[in-house]
């Protein structure tokens, strides 16, 4: 097995950095706290090519994967600005648009996923039904040459800087009564979409909406494959958001591990740096350790997805490793930091943030234990 880097990624992993660190953590922070989105680093990143690394090249895109994309993501991260969006519109939408998209959908959405002047957000979890999407309460009924979507969608996120959302809704049951799943692309701007804000404490410039959808009506060629094939759809498109999150929590550790190491290498109290001293050296060093492996499972995750391969235990196994590991190592550095840790001057209070929202979004470490349990050790479904 070989660990090296192919030139490719690494002028990848260098081109990346430099553009992100070029509007840094500064920018970043500045953009969460006046609650506007970081549209100038991601108009930046979508021209240089890198927003749609994992599109096909007839439609713009770069003709690579999840690897890529996962450079992507993580290298953004540790310059201080982690991209959430691209974990839905990059890697959710362009995934299901490119692989169950008929020709139509795909010139109509895939261009734009690529050059980043468009994106497609995604919209699953509801109120009442949480993980278990057998109990997804929207709905979708065909009339006609349309589509009719009536139901109510929870934590969205940046709904209102796309111009699409991804919908999973439920277009009739099974034998067994269980819910048959369809996605469709439905534009922002669809009559009868209401978008309502959903506050949260957590300092970041993407926000998070409640969707209303009352009668929305789309074309019949807005239906993502075949209908009922939803599942399948939507599990291809969730691994690859667990990989890109893995790589965004890989990305904020290593960004948190550079503050701390910086900080304990200058700050003197006594007669030495504080980094000389094991209490706070080892917490450094054991969350270095940890962000080491969260990153090879995410390569190792990508690395199966883009040939095909089941990924689905490995996809889980990464989030679950990468928002620990960001978690450890930025409480790890506002340690370091003492009361400075929580000063606005030293920024790391929003990184915390956006690590703890890792460990429960987009899927929870309760579920991901769940899933390693029955899959990868045989035991009774517990759920």
């Amino acid at each position: 097995m070989d660990f090296t880097e192919t030139d490719e990624e690494r002028d990848l992993r260098a081109a990346v950095s430099a553009i992100a660190a070029s509007f840094g953590s500064d920018y970043y922070l500045r953009c969460a706290r006046e609650g506007r989105h970081t549209q100038e680093l991601w108009s930046a990143m979508g021209e240089a090519g890198f927003l749609g690394v994992n599109i096909a090249e007839a439609y713009g895109g770069g003709g690579g994967g999840l690897v890529e994309l996962s450079v992507v993501c993580e290298e953004a991260a540790a310059q201080g600005a982690p991209l959430l969006l691209v974990l839905v519109s990059a890697a959710i939408s362009a995934e299901v648009i490119g692989e169950f998209g008929s020709d139509e959908l795909r010139s109509r959405w895939l261009p734009g996923l690529a050059d980043g002047s468009t994106k497609v957000v995604f919209a699953i979890t509801e109120p009442e039904a949480g993980s278990n999407t057998h109990r997804m309460a929207t709905r979708a009924q065909r009339d006609g040459d349309d589509w009719v979507l009536s139901g109510t969608k929870h934590y969205i996120s940046g709904t209102d800087d796309a111009e699409a959302v991804l919908v999973v809704a439920r277009t009739g049951r099974d034998a067994a009564d269980r819910a048959q799943l369809s996605l469709f692309v439905v534009p922002v701007d669809s009559p009868g979409l209401v978008r309502t804000p959903l506050p949260v404490d957590l300092i970041a410039p993407d926000k998070q909406h409640v969707l209303h959808f009352d009668e929305v009506r789309v074309p019949a060629g807005n239906l993502v494959g075949t209908e009922g094939d939803g599942f399948r759809q939507v599990f291809r498109g969730l691994n690859p958001e667990r990989i890109t999150g893995a790589a965004l929590g890989v990305g904020i550790a290593r960004f948190a591990l550079a503050k701390a190491a910086e900080y304990a290498s200058t700050r003197q109290v006594w007669d030495v740096p504080i980094g000389a001293h094991q209490g706070v050296a080892h917490p450094l060093a054991k969350a270095r350790i940890e962000t080491e492996l969260a990153a090879l499972m995410t390569r190792k995750a990508a690395w199966r997805h883009d040939r095909g391969l089941p990924a689905g235990e490995e996809s889980n196994m990464a989030k679950y490793a990468a928002a620990e590991a960001a978690m450890h190592a930025i409480e790890a550095a506002m340690q370091t930091h003492g009361g400075n840790g929580l000063a606005s001057e030293y920024g790391l209070v929003p990184y915390w943030g956006m690590a703890r929202l890792m460990q429960v979004a987009p899927v929870n470490r309760e579920m991901i234990l769940n899933h390693v349990a029955q899959h990868g050790l045989g035991l009774p479904r517990s759920y």
